[in-house]
């Protein structure tokens, strides 16, 4: 799947967690743009991982902050 399709399905994704309405990038932070909080993330990265039968690891969980880098880290993880 290109990055284009993996950022189509991300964002339908994000979309039930996005309560504020902001208007997605590749720049928008998770913890600071979109306010997500500890037990935010887990659920969003649960719906990511089952969406695309992945796993994002603790310490790849740690190194994203923006939706850009996490388009990027599923595409790579998607082989």
């Amino acid at each position: 799947m290109d990055r284009a399709a993996t950022a189509d399905r991300i964002a339908a994704l994000i979309a039930p967690f996005n309560k504020k309405g902001v208007d997605v990038t590749d720049a928008t932070t998770f913890a600071g743009d979109l306010e997500f909080d500890s037990l935010t993330v887990m659920d969003f990265v649960a719906a990511i991982e089952d969406e695309f039968d992945i796993i994002i690891s603790m310490n790849q969980q740690a190194e994203i902050e923006t939706y850009g880098q996490l388009v990027d880290a599923v595409v790579k993880l998607q082989g």
